[in-house]
């Protein structure tokens, strides 16, 4: 991440995490790095700096190296953008399990179109406003010149436009409820290309055109998020996408039925069962 100097600013994504790691019982241990750090170093820079900033890089790339999962989560602004791009790319083609949420879905995306459909200027409309390939570009009722109160918030719909793939596993039903925020979205005219070079877009918005989930059949677990699926965690019932994750990390089978009972161990177990069905207590 791009955060990473206070680690509370990812704190939702940490508890995620951790209940995952609960839920199949399994200690995760956070590695953080710093996404700027991955990024080419300048030879312009002073000796001293230089040097500084290298040992940086290197230190960063070991410890994603010795990682055994990935997540690239939100943000805005342009810092760091290129490391997360690394991030994913390496993600992809060493086949390292790979969770991209919100931005993080977005530059799997553009990595995907500068590296396998060979488009070097692919970009985002936040970072390149004017660039020629907008793989990722403002919603349509979306006010470009006043951004205040212009993102998609709250639990929007997803529907899956198939049976057979991770999010239908991991979820169990076609229909899901996640929270959202972002103004951003994947450039419908890309879509295609994309799913050629092996992107799957198995998720969308309910009218078939907003693209929400990403997956990649030739990876063992590749799959990132449009909305933020950190923000429906809890105890006993952790967010599907990151017990994907987690499960993938440990070398646990990812198989529909293996899936399936683990859903059904983690909701016998789950704590707080009886107390979420009883709906007087709260509303959400």
């Amino acid at each position: 991440g791009k955060y990473t100097g206070l680690a509370d600013s990812y704190i939702s994504v940490v508890k995620a995490v951790e209940h995952a790691g609960m839920a199949v019982r399994r200690k995760v241990s956070i590695n953080w790095v710093e996404s700027s750090a991955l990024e080419s170093v300048s030879q312009d820079e002073e000796p001293a700096k230089l040097k500084e900033m290298q040992a940086a890089r290197e230190a960063a790339w070991k410890t994603l190296m010795e990682s055994d999962g990935m997540i690239v989560p939100g943000g805005f602004g342009d810092r760091g953008v290129e490391g997360k791009m690394l991030a994913a790319k390496y993600a992809r083609e060493n086949l390292i399990p790979f969770l991209g949420i919100c931005l993080g879905m977005q530059l799997a995306a553009v990595e995907a179109a500068r590296n396998l459909l060979k488009i070097p200027e692919a970009n985002s409309e936040e970072f390149d406003p004017n660039g020629k390939e907008s793989v990722i570009i403002y919603m349509p009722e979306v006010d470009r010149e006043h951004l205040g109160g212009t993102m998609r918030l709250g639990a929007r719909k997803t529907v899956l436009r198939e049976s057979d793939c991770m999010a239908a596993w991991l979820y169990g039903k076609s229909d899901i409820w996640e929270r959202h925020r972002h103004r951003y979205e994947v450039n419908p005219d890309y879509v295609e290309r994309l799913e050629k070079c092996g992107v799957h877009f198995v998720g969308t918005d309910e009218n078939m055109v907003r693209m929400e989930i990403l997956e990649r059949k030739d990876h063992p677990f590749f799959f990132a998020t449009q909305f933020h699926p950190e923000y429906l965690t809890r105890p006993g019932k952790p967010s599907p996408p990151f017990l994907g994750l987690v499960m993938a990390a440990a070398k646990l089978p990812l198989d529909q039925n293996t899936i399936q009972s683990s859903l059904e161990r983690i909701s016998k177990e789950n704590p707080w069962l009886g107390i979420e069905n009883k709906k007087d207590r709260w509303s959400i």
